[in-house]
């Protein structure tokens, strides 16, 4: 899979590619196994994980609409059966302006 063609795809302004590039680092090993691969939209446990371990502990987010915004990434993905993990998270970095926290200085 062209995983930058996929944030591309999805992407709402062009792809910051120097995030992309430290994402697709910081999230190599969860990419690389079958199970981590990709965000699960209809298991509530998956979305939990999403909102607890991604939003909050990585981009130390704590407003109340970050269930609000997983559910518009998921509808956003709608079309992809399988939405890549590192396609999501990039979607939710952007969405809340933390793409920068990915950019090696």
């Amino acid at each position: 899979m062209d995983h930058l063609a996929d944030v591309k795809k999805f992407a709402k302004k062009p792809v910051n590619e120097a995030a992309f590039a430290g994402m697709s680092k910081a999230y190599a090993l969860v990419m690389s196994k079958p199970d981590t691969r990709y965000v699960a939209c209809s298991d509530p446990a998956e979305l939990e994980r999403v909102r607890e371990n991604f939003l909050k502990k990585k981009l130390g987010l704590k407003s109340a609409d970050l269930d609000a915004s997983i559910k518009a990434t998921c509808d956003h993905m709608k079309a992809d059966k399988t939405k890549s993990r590192l396609t999501f998270y990039y979607l939710l970095a952007e969405h809340y302006g933390k793409l920068d926290g990915f950019v090696k200085k």
